[in-house]
């Protein structure tokens, strides 16, 4: 092959990871998008409360999407976080009936206790006991927690929670909500976990290619059962919020306030993998943002609350969509380098 040629090969390569870069790029791109089209459509949506409701919105959904990120990154998903968030507000609500206004602290530990013992339940019985997959365990965990939530409460909404949790989930700094400076700090948390350290690199291998990290000697059972706590403990986190939000508790909130569809949407949107090995705290943060700003569009505009599940779930299919591109791009791009760099 000539020097033409060569030159021909490298923009083409060029080319390539330029459109590779616009659709990592995506979902921001389609988030100021989305938000200049409602905007215009619906002034009030960037006055100072609509935004600030943008955000506590968006705060739940995005606290569970951090933790199913981390699950999904290793190839596994977790149905029940819907269900372990609205639990961890009924054991909230119960140890405040035991504690008085005064152990704030002790019902947010409650809260977050019960969702990693969710967790690690989830993940311990998945790994120990070789199921398949873990839809298999995590749906049958969402119904026995949401049976166990219902018990509890017979159905019935509980009023009352500690001022702690109250502050948390509709207190305000300044015009931002606390709810969404809490799920901040998670972010740059988590970001740094996954980046920075061992485990993080552990979670995207087993992602990657599981086999291969049992030959490079990863304790994949002791890695998949951690990403399982993790994503329980978070759904436990978003149980403050939630809980907070509404002041009370509720075995149902996880199916009306940003349960699992929201949180795979968010995170599959913001661009990682349902194949696991892939994506970003931050973008996956994105991605519940757009979640919360389709739905707020939505109500501002009065369109019926079911069409937000039908423009959810299409938004899921676009991304998964994206991805698939994304992969055959990137496949692309791995030929035509491995070609031009024969030569």
């Amino acid at each position: 092959m000539d020097a033409t040629a060569q030159s021909r090969g490298r923009s083409s390569t060029r080319a390539l990871d330029l459109a590779l870069r616009f659709l990592g790029a995506g979902p921001i791109v389609i988030l100021a998008i989305l938000c200049a089209v409602i905007a215009l459509a619906q002034p009030v949506f960037l006055s100072t409360v609509n935004l600030q409701n943008v955000l506590l919105q968006s705060s739940v959904v995005a606290m569970l999407a951090i933790g199913s990120l981390v699950v999904i990154l290793t190839g596994g998903i977790d149905l029940s976080v819907g269900s372990t968030m609205a639990l961890a507000t009924v054991i909230g609500w119960e140890v405040f009936q035991v504690v008085g206004n005064e152990g704030g602290l002790l019902v947010v530990a409650a809260m977050v206790v019960l969702g990693l013992i969710v967790g690690i339940c989830n993940g311990t019985i998945y790994v120990v006991g070789r199921i398949p997959h873990p839809f298999i365990v995590t749906l049958a965990t969402l119904s026995i927690v949401q049976s166990i939530g219902t018990f509890i409460t017979h159905s019935q909404p509980l009023s009352g929670m500690p001022t702690l949790v109250n502050d948390l989930g509709r207190g305000f700094i300044g015009p931002i909500p606390v709810a969404a400076i809490m799920v901040g700090i998670v972010a740059i948390v988590a970001t740094l976990f996954l980046k920075r350290t061992q485990w993080g690199r552990w979670i995207y291998a087993v992602g990657g290619d599981r086999e291969a990290a049992r030959r490079m000697s990863i304790p994949v059972p002791l890695v998949l059962i951690s990403a399982y706590a993790v994503c329980g403990s978070l759904a436990g986190a978003a149980g403050i919020l939630v809980a907070g939000n509404i002041g009370g508790a509720s075995a149902t909130i996880g199916q009306a306030a940003g349960g699992l569809l929201d949180a795979v949407a968010a995170v599959i949107i913001g661009g990682a993998s349902i194949a696991g090995g892939r994506g970003t705290v931050w973008n996956c943060i994105i991605g519940a943002l757009l979640i919360g700003v389709i739905r707020n569009g939505l109500a501002l505009g009065g369109a019926s609350p079911f069409l937000q599940g039908l423009l959810v779930g299409g938004t899921i299919l676009v991304a998964v969509e994206l991805d698939v591109v994304r992969t055959m791009i990137e496949g692309r791009i791995r030929t035509i380098q491995s070609n031009v760099g024969s030569l």
